[in-house]
């Protein structure tokens, strides 16, 4: 438990289904008369979304480094004003990404050293880490297939070299972090949602809530 709620990140490459489960999870926790917060990064706050508007537009040119602490104070402010405050009123927060997302593309995808991304995830968090990381794997011939009808952001039009670096650094990081387990989201929207259900309703914080 993270303070008095419990905190799930949805992690993973562009196009994974994260938004969609997401949405499904804050519906199945509400029909379960938990209090659920639905956030995302970068963005939560009106401050971390003008920063996402800058991160995702293609129209700008980003340094790596400044890609990244601009990641970091979009972080900080998402967990300062919403993530903590959730928490401690006992929510439920489920964010469509957080640290682990810049260590695979800024770590894996763009090559900065994981120690300096693992320090600044330290110090834009407090501390504060998932008690549940469900990170979404799927081949990436899906990726292209997935946004045939959406409007490329400026991370999604990177080359494939980019994107398999960045999905087998989630793979690897989700190996290594005892908080994750690895979602198959190369299934159905219904049994993905069906796994997810499961193992969230065998967390122990939930488990005389479910």
């Amino acid at each position: 438990m993270s303070n008095n709620g419990i905190f799930i990140v949805l992690e993973g490459p562009d196009r994974a289904g994260k938004s969609t489960q997401a949405k499904n999870l804050a519906e199945f926790l509400a029909e379960c008369s938990i209090e659920t917060a639905h956030t995302r990064e970068p963005g939560g706050t009106a401050f971390a979304e003008a920063i996402r508007n800058i991160l995702l537009d293609p129209a700008y040119e980003v340094a790596d480094i400044s890609e990244l602490l601009l990641y970091e104070a979009a972080r900080a402010q998402h967990t300062e004003k919403l993530i903590r405050p959730a928490l401690a009123a006992g929510k439920a927060v489920l964010s469509e990404r957080y640290t682990m997302s810049s260590l695979a593309y800024q770590g894996c995808g763009r090559g900065i050293a994981l120690e300096t991304i693992a320090r600044l995830n330290e110090i834009a968090t407090g501390g504060l880490k998932p008690d549940l990381t469900l990170v979404f794997l799927m081949p990436d011939e899906r990726f292209s297939e997935r946004g045939q009808h959406r409007r490329a952001d400026r991370l999604e039009m990177e080359g494939d070299a980019f994107r398999l670096r960045v999905r087998e650094g989630f793979k690897r990081l989700a190996q290594e972090d005892p908080s994750a387990v690895i979602i198959n989201a190369d299934q159905t929207i219904d049994n993905t949602a069906a796994e997810i259900r499961s193992i969230v309703s065998a967390l122990p914080a939930l488990k005389n809530r479910i």
